[in-house]
């Protein structure tokens, strides 16, 4: 016989696996061809992600680039504050905080046609920039698709994308918007493009 304490003890650890595996049943499934270096796009909820689209005129407002791997995913990016208490600038978010419907209403997975050296190149040269500012037209920052691009660029990757001539009150100058980068001839799409649903995420 299994003494009583036993089976208590048992039952707390089963129910404490099926809290944990019900918290983790949503997390994000990346293709197995996605690799650390890739980029994930995605259309925010806010309105400086309908400001963006609405100059821009394509499917996504933000990009970051994938590190980590399978199982522990995170979001290198640049971004105006999504938490309480930190600073706009370079962080790295969890891949589910990064997709989850309360900042994303869409996002995809696009691969960099890249070899290992380059693709460690590049996360490397990315992650240097953690806590940089974000900033759109201020030099002594950075915004989502330039630290992306960038970061490949030192790496030796061209993405080879055009940058935009802006017009706009205190956006004056070029920029790369989403759209270009998404065009990029050594991107190509790993999934299509999912709509975020609600998780445990914060």
């Amino acid at each position: 016989m299994i003494p009583a304490r036993a089976r208590r003890l048992a039952a707390l650890c089963l129910c404490g696996w099926l809290i944990w595996t019900q918290a983790y049943a949503d997390e994000v499934v990346l293709p197995d061809a996605a690799q650390a270096g890739d980029l994930i796009f995605r259309q925010g909820t806010e309105p400086v992600s309908d400001a963006v689209m609405a100059v821009d005129g394509g499917p996504f407002s933000h990009v970051g680039m994938l590190i980590g791997q399978p199982g522990d995913w995170h979001v290198l990016h640049a971004t105006p504050s999504e938490v309480p208490g930190r600073p706009d600038g370079v962080v790295s978010d969890t891949l589910a905080f990064f997709v989850d419907a309360k900042r994303a209403k869409r996002y995809a997975i696009y691969h960099v046609d890249a070899g290992a050296a380059h693709r460690t190149r590049a996360i490397r040269d990315a992650q240097t920039m953690l806590g940089k500012p974000f900033r759109v037209a201020d030099p002594t920052g950075t915004y989502c698709t330039v630290l992306v691009w960038n970061a490949w660029r030192q790496a030796g990757i061209d993405l080879d994308v055009p940058f935009t001539r802006l017009n706009l009150p205190l956006l004056n100058g070029e920029y790369l918007l989403p759209s270009s980068l998404l065009a990029s001839k050594k991107l190509h799409p790993l999934t299509p493009h999912h709509k975020a649903k609600e998780s445990s995420a914060m």
